[in-house]
């Protein structure tokens, strides 16, 4: 799978939450200021290129729908950053972030509960 470019993303962002939508609902769902509609098309044949989405044809105009969840692109994106940033351990991720002075501790306990829950699933002990 090929990574995404901001803007790329900000795109795909939108069309995971709307489902479909024609370039001009896409562009009234992205922050001011608005990019302009050829940039916007222009960035949607990229996707569709790229296969991360597809369109469905009316008349001249097409309606564009996502091929690739968010769930599956945010699985790859972490793989890479955990490979690209922390030496292929999810180990070395976790340590880096319950490190993060900013963290609060109901998030650490937050995470800790996660974690003990996935332990139990995996039939370790309570």
């Amino acid at each position: 799978m090929k990574t995404l470019t901001k803007a790329e993303e900000q795109i795909m962002q939108v069309l995971w939450e709307l489902d479909q939508a024609f370039v001009k609902e896409i562009i009234e769902e992205l922050p001011d200021p608005k990019p302009a509609y050829n940039t916007v098309s222009t960035i949607v044949r990229i996707l569709e290129s790229k296969g991360f989405i597809d369109h469905e044809a009316f008349g001249k105009t097409y309606r564009y729908f996502p091929k690739i969840s968010k769930a599956v692109y945010t699985k790859f994106s972490l793989k890479r950053l955990v490979t690209d940033y922390f030496d292929c351990s999810y180990k070395e991720m976790v340590s880096f972030f319950t490190n993060d002075k900013s963290m609060s501790l109901s998030e650490l306990e937050e995470i800790q509960a996660l974690i003990q829950k996935e332990i139990e699933k995996k039939g370790g002990e309570p």
